[in-house]
């Protein structure tokens, strides 16, 4: 997958992409030798690798995550707005439904058992932030809130 990515970016115009083939004697771990050479070179080191991430740091090298500039482009969600998802499958609990935004986020659809398969607009109840990453609920319109 790696070198798949690599050349994708060789192939975009606006980035240049180099193969450094430098030997670095002495240096056995990998994620020290790309430290390394990043302060050789005067660049930064791109990855979503934490220990990496966490080497790169301590050495005073920048660091892009992806991981991070991924959660950082994520959009914002906020209860009360409007948003429109399609339910793909039942959701845990009695009559839910379960949606995913473009970004991979998880979306609880109230009352979305029998809009499987439909395109619903609703408005977010609420969203919640958990280990696995965020969750959002939505409500259909037109639908009453639970009590």
């Amino acid at each position: 997958r790696g070198l798949e990515v690599l050349n994708q970016l060789r192939q975009l115009p606006t980035i240049d992409v180099r193969i450094h083939e430098e030997e670095l004697p002495g240096i056995a771990e990998t994620d020290a030798k790309l430290v390394k050479l990043a302060q050789i070179l005067s660049t930064q080191v791109v990855t979503n690798d934490y220990n990496l991430n966490r080497i790169a740091e301590f050495q005073d090298v920048r660091v892009l995550n992806v991981n991070e500039l991924s959660q950082a482009l994520r959009p914002v969600v906020l209860p009360g707005e409007s948003l429109e998802v399609k339910p793909l499958k039942e959701g845990k609990e009695h009559n839910q439904a379960v949606a995913y935004l473009d970004d991979g986020t998880m979306v609880v659809v109230e009352n979305g058992r029998s809009l499987i398969g439909q395109s619903v607009k609703g408005i977010v109840t609420s969203v919640l932030q958990t280990a696995a990453g965020r969750m959002v609920f939505v409500r259909p319109e037109g639908v009453p809130a639970r009590k």
